[in-house]
Order: C-alpha cells, then sequence, then structure tokens
C-alpha cells in the first residue's frame, strides 16, 4: 500500500495511469503524486534542470515570478532576512528580493546544496517552483516551517491541479520531473496542520503565515 507523501494517510485512491505513469490521490489533503517507483534518477532529473534557462536579466521571467513575489514582499518589514528555497540554476527571486533591501540566502539539492542554511531562523521562505519536484513534501515543508520565525510567512508557488478531469492532459503533468500536484484543499489541509493562516492567490501561490 501507497501512503500520502503529505499527511501520510493510508488511504489513498489509484487516480489514473498515464504515459507509463501510474499517480495516486489522497483523500484526506487532496495531494495528487506519482508512484514513487516511477521517478526519475538524480543525474537525469539534474540534466533536465540544467536545460533551464532562469536569467536573472529576463524581465519575462521575473514577471512571472512577481505573482509571488509582490504580494510577499508588501506583507515584509524592511530588511527582512529571508531565504529561497529551491533556487535553481540561475536564482533570481533571491536577486528581486536584494533590490528591495532584504537579506536573502539561497538552497537547492542541485545548486545550492548548504545545508548550514537551515541552521538560521528566518522572517521569510519562498518556495517557487519547487514543490511540485519534491518526493517528499512533507519532511521537505517541516523543514522549512521549523526554518521560520514566529508570525514569519512562508510562499510557495506551484501550479494547481485544475480539475481530476483535466488532470492526465494537464501539460503540467507531462513534464516527468513533476511528481506531486497540489491543490487549493491541500494547502488548506496544510494550514491546519500548522494551526497557520493561508492566503490563496489565484491558481498558483499560497501564502502562509505563522502564528505569533
Amino acid at each position: 500500500m501507497i501512503h500520502c507523501i503529505l499527511c501520510q494517510s493510508e488511504k489513498t485512491d489509484t487516480l489514473c495511469k498515464v504515459e507509463g505513469y501510474d499517480y495516486f490521490q489522497c483523500p484526506e489533503c487532496r495531494l495528487i503524486f506519482m508512484d514513487p517507483n516511477q521517478r526519475l534518477s538524480p543525474s537525469v532529473e539534474k540534466s533536465r534542470y540544467d536545460q533551464h534557462e532562469n536569467d536573472p536579466n529576463n524581465e519575462h521571467y521575473r514577471k512571472f515570478l512577481d505573482k509571488l513575489f509582490e504580494p510577499l514582499e508588501k506583507q515584509l518589514k524592511r530588511e527582512s532576512f529571508g531565504l529561497d528555497f529551491g533556487s535553481g540554476p540561475g536564482p533570481t527571486l533571491s536577486i528581486m528580493f536584494e533590490e528591495r533591501g532584504h537579506q536573502m540566502n539561497i538552497f537547492d539539492p542541485f545548486y545550492a546544496n548548504d545545508p548550514s542554511v537551515f541552521e538560521h531562523q528566518y522572517d521569510f521562505i519562498t518556495c517557487t517552483e519547487t514543490a511540485e519536484h519534491l518526493f517528499n513534501p512533507r519532511k521537505e515543508f517541516e523543514r522549512l516551517w521549523s526554518s521560520l520565525k514566529p508570525g514569519g510567512y512562508l510562499g510557495i508557488m506551484t501550479k494547481f491541479v485544475p480539475s481530476i478531469e483535466a488532470f492526465p492532459k494537464w501539460h503540467y503533468r507531462r513534464d516527468d520531473t513533476h511528481v506531486t500536484f497540489y491543490s487549493k484543499e491541500t494547502f488548506h489541509w496544510l494550514a491546519d496542520h500548522w494551526d497557520a493562516s493561508v492566503d490563496i492567490i489565484g491558481n498558483s501561490v499560497a501564502i502562509f503565515k505563522k502564528p505569533e
């Protein structure tokens, strides 16, 4: 039996089989995830990320990141201390926050693998276009939450599942480095789990506030 990789429920349901991949859905937290036995190897996964062209000088990419950057930055005090988790091969969001006067650390398992960043406590943490790649979202989200100061913010940006019916043909699912998929209900479950508040923005952004 495959347990939910977020809430650890034992009651996951088989959702569908598409293009050789099996997907499960948890009825508790509504997470959808690929069969863990079908994930790419680390070397193949990294080869895909090496092809990403995340350039801090690319205005189109900056505008894309604005979906999380602008609403989160408005909540921050001056000169806040933040962590960009999953910064990728071309860190950009961290630069955008530094341009507004904030101090940033970055972490990425392939490009900036420095576990010492988790020895700090942060005013805010960002996780953009990263959550869908997580093999163990429970472990990673708990690590981020424990690194957040009381009253701090965790901003997650990942496309929400449009519907169960649309999932098999959804472009976001077709990227085989995407193994974990979230809905608004998933993030409301996570907020309840943390006894936190959450602001859902559009179809791709969730901003959590940790209790004081």
